[in-house]
């Protein structure tokens, strides 16, 4: 192992991360990381992003690394700097986001003493991380950094932290390069196995009412995944849903994409889910929001389960092909068995009843609303979005709540890493940081967080960094003045007993805009939506747009929780088993 000359534990740091190739840390300096943040001051290399609150942080290389496919890089300083990240850490795995995380800590003499801003970073976030280092001595320190990379961005990715005391920092310290570093405990598997793949592909084959099931794991696998699962559900012919996460893996304008699928997916979608006889989930863990009522998940489904994390295979549903490999590799895989198959395909005629009874779902126009001259719908402001912004490559963000699933519903991606959003946290306030981050990770492009008023309130703050950065984001406010999907809840499921989920105090947005030095906009009629959406666009400037919607607009479909696919929750007739539609007692349908 070839060890470059001793530098100060802060210069290896700081030339770890350049040699991974890192441009830009997003954090918040304080005592226990000075040393590195005169290291950053001394260099060119790196850009340092200042944010308002490490939570931000966070969430802002959650976003950078979401829209680049690189690891997003936070440096927070110990106790409080790094309880505020924990947040976004369990965001980050939750949703398996490639972050590396650099805490401060006390000095090593003085771990366990309870001295000034000293907290157990490591045993706070061993459950929120996918792996944690505490660096003790520095002889370790490079080695540990390269190995912090290695971890997050391989087989399912994920937060990595690693904890820093102040001694270590001052340190002498060996350097070595990431070439050096080959961990040998952790090397998840790629290559799928291939008996399993013939058995899957024979499964597949003969097949009469097959669906496939993408999630985030497509994205996280990158570009040539989302290529090779596209290629493959077009050569089969066969229907394809998405998570909340996936959406983009595959085209959302082809004619065999069913749509989001879901508690607010589609109704296509789900009852596709529902009826089918073979489910091929790709990427995907099955979470409750997708499987609903789980004794009544898919109830005739063989399931072809494909994953690089093994521990996601047969933990919430039984699988009857597992298949542990990186998606784009197996992918590659299924497509020349395929091939090689090929005339043993026996399932046309019933794939074409299966399309047929398809299409009939598909005529239900389940996201249709009542469209009103007077009062903005949120569905109209984000039709008009879409329209307005299909001719550029657009980052959307969002925040949590019902703009969230409108914005699932009607903003249409073609491609991957489009879209941010928080989806097995559903963290609050993740919108807006993340929105920077893609901005600084696609400084050209058009990016747009897609909020809600309340959401926004959360890490309002970092409309600070955005000015301070010069980052022309743009906010689209959807604002009804109430939480909307607890107020949603309360409507559907508690009698209407809207306890605390109206916002009482809310600033003026447009001024609120004005005083961070951005640009405010308003619009409070469906005839304001072109011109505001234009202007916003059009602006050089970090933007926040108040769009005043419909307060009492619910999110349509919907899987009431503890419910099956095909009790789904339709705006205009009830509940929906996709033969009848039944309006249930003590619902309030729109």
């Amino acid at each position: 192992m070839a060890v470059e000359k001793s530098l100060t534990g802060a210069e290896v740091i700081i030339k770890a991360l350049v040699d991974q190739g890192v441009d830009v840390v997003f954090g918040y300096p304080g005592g226990a990381v000075l040393p590195i943040y005169d290291e950053i001051f001394k260099q060119n290399s790196l850009r340092h992003i200042l944010v308002r609150h490490e939570q931000g942080a966070v969430h802002a290389a959650e976003g950078y690394a979401r829209s680049t496919g690189k690891v997003g890089v936070v440096l927070v300083t110990s106790g409080p700097g790094a309880t505020n990240a924990v947040t976004g850490l369990t965001d980050a795995l939750m949703d398996s986001i490639p972050v590396v995380c650099l805490t401060g800590q006390v000095p090593t003499h003085l771990i366990g003493n309870d001295a000034f801003q000293e907290c157990d970073t490591t045993g706070i976030t061993r459950p929120c991380t996918k792996h944690n280092y505490l660096v003790k001595e520095s002889e370790a320190l490079a080695y540990t950094m390269h190995e912090a990379f290695y971890v997050a961005r391989s087989g399912r990715p994920g937060p990595v932290v690693v904890d820093l005391p102040k001694d270590i920092q001052f340190a002498d310290a060996p350097y070595i390069g990431p070439e050096a570093v080959k961990p040998r405990s952790y090397v998840p598997q790629v290559k799928g196995d291939s008996a399993r793949i013939e058995e899957a592909i024979d499964l597949i084959a003969n097949a009469e009412r097959p669906v496939f099931y993408g999630g985030g794991g497509i994205i996280n696998s990158g570009p040539n995944a989302c290529k090779r699962f596209t290629d493959f559900v077009r050569m089969t012919g066969y229907p394809c849903t998405l998570t909340l996460m996936g959406l983009g893996a595959y085209p959302a304008s082809d004619r065999q994409f069913l749509g989001m699928l879901g508690m607010h997916g589609t109704y296509e979608a789900n009852l596709a889910m529902h009826g089918c006889d073979v489910m091929v989930a790709v990427g995907s863990r099955f979470d409750d929001r997708i499987t609903g009522r789980l004794d009544a998940f898919a109830p005739g489904a063989k399931i072809i389960h494909i994953d690089i994390d093994p521990s996601s295979i047969n933990k919430n549903v039984h699988v009857d092909v597992p298949i542990v490999g990186d998606v784009a590799h197996v992918m590659g895989q299924f497509q020349r068995c395929w091939k090689a198959r090929v005339k043993r395909r026996r399932n046309g005629k019933a794939a074409e009843g299966w399309w047929r009874k398809i299409e009939g779902w598909r005529k239900r126009n389940c996201l249709a609303y009542k469209m009103d001259d007077q009062v903005i719908k949120p569905q109209y402001a984000l039709e008009r979005l879409q329209e307005l912004t299909k001719d550029q490559d657009v980052f959307v963000s969002t925040e949590v709540g019902q703009h969230q699933m409108w914005a699932a519903q009607f903003c249409k991606f073609e491609k991957p890493n489009r879209w941010m959003t928080s989806g097995g946290l559903g963290t609050m306030g993740y919108g807006l940081p993340a929105a920077i981050g893609a901005q600084i990770g696609n400084p050209k492009k058009l990016v747009i967080d897609v909020a809600g008023e309340a959401s926004i309130m959360m890490n309002i703050q970092e409309m600070s960094t955005a000015i301070q950065h010069r980052l022309p984001v743009k906010v689209f406010i959807l604002n009804n003045q109430y939480m909307g999907m607890v107020r949603q809840w309360q409507e559907l499921l508690h009698g209407g007993r809207y306890s605390e989920s109206y916002t009482a105090a809310l600033p003026d947005f447009v001024k609120l805009a004005e005083s961070f030095g951005a640009v405010g906009l308003r619009a409070t009629k469906p005839s304001e939506i072109d011109d505001l959406i234009k202007e916003m666009i059009s602006v050089d400037n970090t933007v926040i747009a108040d769009i005043a919607v419909d307060p009492a607009e619910n999110c349509f479909p919907m899987i009431p929780s503890g419910s099956a696919h095909n009790e789904m929750i339709m705006g205009d007739t009830g509940i929906d088993t996709g033969e009848q539609s039944v309006a249930e007692d003590g619902m309030v349908l729109v």
